[in-house]
């Protein structure tokens, strides 16, 4: 059995943060990262490679696992604030939160992102103008990186990182055992890792996982929200100034009817609408790309709206699996339809479909996304295009393009102290597979907040 001091389960966000800090600072450590996915080099979604137009449900998924997680393909969006993007503030101080998050986007400059714009909403006129349209435009900063050259800056961390940290790929983490010594890592090639301090940092997609090992060890979890809508895609040029000016506008609207709020979400202008497996449900997402050469003429963003439950039930995430799976078992995977025909009450065909002014970035199949919905949702989604075409003209025009379904999935909320540690000295539950975090930033500074810790105990 080989030791280590510090093993790390997942290479997301906060993975990579947390390699690239114990490897900045002096310390003594021994450190293992473990991931079910590829490495770097060897991401590559089949339906970019030209293989398939559809999703043929890689197992694991490329855009999900691997180093870099879910944020290695993404648009490279990293939101500078506490008012989305999760609760660290909650755990560390808002202070420092914005401390990590700041340092975070230093690394990223240093590594190649210093040409991409810092975008931000203060002072925006645009916050004036949605406030008179009963919209709210949060206060964030946000650095645009774009997919490409996001993966460029991992690969440079990868670089900076592996002489120092050891990285195994393609291995599943079967079990976790505690010991008097620490703890046990078994995993799917038969190999058996100790260490001292254990860090879990599987991100959504290990979310399962991760309630799993918590249950097991008699760690309490808070059960969460899942999040479930819609993407939209219409033409740039409809968003074009709202985009050019904050680029990643979070905008927050509260129905007439339901007195819901649906929130605008991973906004991406000149982008493309992708597909994303988790634990082999297919929904969909959104990217962008810093080179020009890569844009279309597109511009894409979800819509959202927040579901939390209280007793009985408990399990959010089955509820939004619940609904992707309608969406999988009448489309084959995602679902198209029209604006205009959704709200006339009529599918989306293939007909219908070539006389669309507005050309979809992905292949999907025309349906009708009412059968799919849950009525609330769809009719508090409804509400919001209007809403957004007061400030973005055009947004409900009858070509405007609705992928169904999205769902955001979130781990139930870890019970974790101030240090993101656990009940059970030397378990570290961190990154979006917490609870505790919902963003790239937020994930990647939890990631640096831990390393510290770690860092100062093997100094």
């Amino acid at each position: 059995m080989k030791q280590y001091d510090i093993i790390v389960v997942g290479s997301g966000a906060a993975g990579v943060f947390l390699s690239y800090e114990l490897t900045r600072r002096n310390n003594r450590a021994s450190v293992l990262v473990l991931d079910k996915g590829e490495r770097l080099e060897n991401r590559s979604c089949p339906i970019k490679r030209g293989i398939t137009e559809t999703c043929i449900k890689c197992n694991p998924c490329h855009i999900m696992n691997g180093y870099g997680g879910a944020g290695t393909l993404s648009d490279g969006k990293y939101n500078i604030t506490t008012d989305f993007g999760g609760d660290l503030h909650e755990y560390v101080g808002k202070e420092k939160a914005m401390e990590l998050m700041e340092y975070v986007d230093s690394v990223l400059c240093e590594m190649g992102g210093a040409d991409a714009k810092l975008y931000t909403t203060a002072n925006s006129e645009l916050k004036t103008i949605a406030l008179q349209n009963n919209l709210h435009l949060l206060d964030a900063k946000v650095r645009h990186l774009g997919t490409d050259r996001n993966a460029q800056i991992l690969e440079r961390m990868f670089e900076y990182t592996k002489k120092r940290i050891d990285m195994e790929f393609l291995t599943t983490v079967e079990s976790v055992e505690q010991t008097d010594a620490g703890f046990v890592v078994r995993t799917d090639q038969g190999q058996e890792y100790s260490c001292k301090d254990l860090v879990l940092a599987t991100g959504r997609s290990g979310s399962k996982w991760i309630s799993g090992v918590c249950r097991k060890m008699g760690i309490s979890m808070q059960s969460n929200r899942v999040d479930i809508g819609l993407r939209v895609e219409l033409p740039a040029v409809i968003f074009k100034h709202i985009t050019d000016e904050v680029y990643e506008s979070k905008i927050v609207y509260k129905t007439d009817k339901y007195n819901d709020k649906v929130r605008t979400f991973c906004m991406n202008p000149y982008g493309e609408v992708v597909s994303e497996n988790t634990n082999g449900i297919v929904t969909v997402n959104g990217h962008s790309y810093a080179d020009e050469a890569l844009r279309t003429e597109n511009t894409n963003f979800a819509l959202l709206v927040s579901n939390n439950f209280t007793e009985p039930f408990r399990n959010s995430n089955e509820y939004g699996e619940s609904i992707a799976r309608l969406s999988n078992m009448l489309g084959g995977g995602v679902l198209l339809q029209k604006f205009g025909d959704l709200v006339k009450g009529r599918r989306s065909n293939e007909h219908r479909m070539a006389k669309c002014f507005t050309r979809p970035t992905l292949k999907a199949t025309p349906g009708d996304l009412s059968l799919v919905m849950p009525k609330r949702q769809l009719d508090d989604i409804i509400e919001m295009i209007y809403a957004l075409d007061k400030i973005a003209p055009g947004t409900a025009n009858e070509d405007t393009l609705l992928y169904g379904v999205e769902v955001k999935f979130y781990n139930s909320m870890v019970k974790v102290n101030r240090d993101l540690e656990t009940k059970i000295k030397g378990l570290y539950v961190l990154g979006d597979g917490s609870g505790v975090t919902h963003s790239l930033s937020q994930a990647s500074a939890s990631g640096i907040h831990v390393a510290r810790l770690l860092a100062d105990q093997y100094a």
